[in-house]
Formats: structure tokens, C-alpha cells, sequence
């Protein structure tokens, strides 16, 4: 009898596996979307004073064929811009390795080769492209090169217009405040009211002044290139923002009313964000004095505090360098007259302007909304697709494979107690 059972019982277990079988795979089954992986890019923003990369993410199945876009990570190259490499070979291609490396390892491999990058230069380019083409391009095409021996999908590395990049002239502002020797003459020693007071630099009238596109008119017919100039710092408000002023025209307006250079200004409305430039120069602000810009009379009140501070004073209430300090006063009285004169905002007006850094948890600047344009010439893959049983057959089918469990013990726990008892008789 025990022989019997014995060979039956592998029978019965092999067929009950071969009808749950059949029922696994004879049951309808639903095709259930899987959640999309990420598509990835990369954007190198290669600004006058450093280089940052960003990179960005999206689902891989996008939503109107527009990729809905995050800020995945960033990093800031060390070193200067791209453009202080100039006549230094491989100098701008090994101040990008440290993030590209970053970005190789954050990066999921299998989506190395689809990952697009791209680098735009800003300001610091755009005037060494006016001053020496020759060399802008060897730097250009250097740093290709180097994002090119990377597994990624290199797009381009070209220099962006100041209209793509927005950058409403600071680089004429900062070059002629930082560098201009006019009013004066050519002396050994002139005076910058926007520079903090104790505040001192030595400048060459060659390179760092009239060798310049920005200050090409203003070169005098005879100088010594060579002749350096010690530029010391004053600390006067009112000098200051007369001096701003004459960089903005305010004139020659055919309209109701004009921002500047002619162009129609109408009344400003709803909220706005400032970033970039406006968000640290608020945070300078508002750090070096504890005021709120909730008003014009409060700002005007800031930015003559901040100016009549030595740099000593500025460094220690910042904890700052004295090259991020030595601005503040004519960026500060920039940001005033394009605000108020410019662009007319007033006491009800004025408190609708948002400083941010960043937006939705991504850094705020060009780099973001040309990797959204970006993303549409990415291709969107098809959502994965899996076969998935409703609820109802799955759980039958669980039942009875714990049903069959449960009759596979029990039957083994009989034929044990049987065989027990047969064995205690003999």
C-alpha cells in the first residue's frame, strides 16, 4: 500500500502544476504602462568669471513632445571663465574635467550615448571674440575637443548673443566702472567713487583699460600702454550714481513713455522675477545692511550705506573677498536707476519683484530654458509595457496554490501518522 502511494503521489503533484500552468497562461492579461525612464542633458554655461554645468532630466516619453524638465545636479568649474585661458593651451579644456567626470558618473551609463551637451559662452567670450577672433576660435574649438573625447552626445560649443543670453550690457557696465580713466586724465593716481572707500588697484592703461572695444572711444590719441595707474576708491554715492546714469540714455523718446535708448516702456504689471546678477547683488543688499527693498526710498537709502562702507567693512559683514566686495556700490546703483528710471518701477510696483536663485528647485538663467528647447529635438521613446493579471484571477490562482500546499501537508502528515501507527502494531 505504502508503494502505492508513494508512486502515485508525484503523479498528482505533476498534474495540479500542470493545471495551475495552463491557467497562468491561458488568463487574459491587461498590458500595464511601466513608470518611464530619465532622459538626461548636460548645458555649460561659460560665463566671463567661471563656468557652470548643469544637468538637467526628463521622462523619457515626454508630454506634447516637450520634455518636462528638472534640474537633476550642478557643478561649478574651478578656475576662471573660458576666456582667461587665452594663449594658455589646455587651459580651459582641463578647467572642465572635474564636472564632466561628475557628470559621467551621475549620468546612468546606458543613456551616456543619448545624452546631449552643450556648451554656451557668455559675456567673457562675446569680447575676446572682438578683440582676438583667432584665439576665441582655437579656445572654441579646444574645448570641443574635450567634450567630444566624452561618451556623450556633444551638440555644440559656440557663444551665445547677448540677446540668447539676456545679459542687459553688464559687461560694458562692469569694464567701465571697473577700468575707466576719464574726467581725470591719464594721471598716476585717479579716483573711482563706485570702489569702497581703503579700496585700491593698480591698473596698465594698455590691457586693462584702452585696449578694450568698450573703451575705444575714449582712448586718447597719445598714452603709454604701459603706464600703470593707481585706482583708489572714494566711496561716493551721489558721484557714483551720476556716473551710472551717463551709461543709460534717457532721451529722444517719440513714445508716451521710454525706458531707455528710445525703446517704449509700458506700465509695469503683475510679478516678476529677478535672478542671476539682480539675486546676488539683492543678497549683497540686503546682507550688508538688513534693510527690505520693499520700496525706492528704502532702496536709495541701502545703496548709500553700502557705498559709504570701507572694504574692510563690506569683507567682514560678508565674509567675502575683496574682488566679489569692490562692485557692490556701482552694481548696486545700476540695479536702482534700471529699475526706477528705467523700467519705472515705483512704491506699488516695486514689491512685486521676486530675488531668486532658483526656481522649482533649478538654478534660475539661460542654461534651462535652452535645454527645454533642447529636449524638443530628443526623441520620446514608448512607455515600457508589461503583462500583469487583474486582481481577481491572481488572487484565485493564489488560493489555490496555497490550497495545494495545504493538501500536500496534510497528505504528508497522514501518510507519516500511518505509517507510526502500522509500525507500532508490528
Amino acid at each position: 500500500m505504502a508503494l502505492r502511494y508513494s508512486q502515485t503521489l508525484p503523479a498528482v503533484v505533476l498534474l495540479i502544476l500542470a493545471i495551475v500552468g495552463i491557467l497562468l497562461v491561458a488568463l487574459p492579461a491587461k498590458n500595464m504602462d511601466t513608470p518611464p525612464e530619465y532622459m538626461y542633458g548636460i548645458v555649460l554655461d561659460a560665463g566671463s568669471s567661471h563656468t557652470s554645468m548643469y544637468i538637467y532630466k526628463w521622462p523619457a516619453d515626454k508630454q506634447n513632445g516637450t520634455g518636462i524638465v528638472t534640474q537633476h545636479s550642478e557643478c561649478n568649474a574651478q578656475g576662471g571663465g573660458i576666456s582667461s585661458y587665452a594663449g594658455v593651451r589646455g587651459g580651459a579644456a582641463e578647467s572642465l574635467k572635474a564636472c564632466l567626470e561628475q557628470a559621467v558618473k551621475e549620468i546612468p551609463k546606458s543613456r551616456h550615448h543619448q545624452t546631449p551637451l552643450q556648451l554656451g559662452a557668455t559675456a567673457g567670450m562675446r569680447l575676446l571674440n572682438i578683440v582676438n577672433a583667432t584665439e576665441t576660435q582655437r579656445l572654441l574649438k579646444e574645448v570641443e575637443n574635450k567634450l567630444r573625447s566624452y561618451p556623450f552626445k556633444f551638440k555644440e560649443a559656440t557663444i551665445l548673443s547677448g540677446q540668447e543670453e539676456g545679459a542687459y550690457g553688464w559687461v560694458t557696465v562692469n569694464y567701465l566702472l571697473e577700468n575707466f580713466v576719464k574726467t581725470e586724465g591719464v594721471k598716476p593716481q585717479v579716483s573711482n567713487p563706485c570702489y569702497p572707500q581703503q579700496f585700491n588697484i593698480s591698473i596698465k592703461l594698455g590691457e586693462d583699460v584702452f585696449d578694450s572695444p568698450c573703451t575705444k572711444k575714449y582712448r586718447p590719441a597719445q598714452f603709454n600702454p604701459q603706464m600703470s595707474v593707481s585706482v583708489v576708491g572714494t566711496g561716493d554715492y551721489q558721484k557714483c550714481l551720476d556716473n551710472v546714469k551717463e551709461i543709460f540714455s534717457f532721451n529722444n523718446c517719440s513714445y508716451s513713455k521710454c525706458s531707455f535708448d528710445g525703446v517704449f516702456q509700458p506700465n509695469v504689471r503683475g510679478s516678476f522675477m529677478a535672478f542671476s546678477a539682480y539675486f546676488f547683488a539683492h543678497s549683497y543688499i540686503t546682507n550688508l545692511t538688513s534693510i527690505p527693498l520693499t520700496s525706492p526710498s528704502q532702496l536709495e537709502k541701502a545703496i548709500r550705506l553700502i557705498c559709504n562702507l570701507t572694504i574692510s567693512e563690506m569683507t567682514k559683514r560678508t565674509n567675502q573677498k575683496e574682488k566679489h566686495m569692490k562692485n557692490v556700490c556701482a552694481i548696486s546703483n545700476f540695479i536702482q536707476v534700471l529699475l526706477l528710471q528705467g523700467y519705472k518701477f515705483n512704491e506699488h510696483s516695486l514689491p512685486s519683484i521676486s530675488f531668486q536663485k532658483q526656481a522649482g528647485g533649478a538654478s534660475v538663467g539661460w542654461a534651462l530654458g535652452y535645454m527645454l528647447s533642447r529636449s524638443n529635438l530628443v526623441p520620446a521613446e514608448g512607455l515600457g509595457l508589461m503583462k500583469a493579471l487583474p486582481l481577481g484571477p491572481w488572487a484565485g490562482i493564489l488560493f489555490l496554490f496555497i490550497a495545494v500546499l495545504l493538501i500536500a501537508l496534510g497528505y504528508l502528515l497522514m501518510i507519516c501518522r500511518y505509517t507510526r501507527n502500522k509500525q507500532g502494531m508490528v
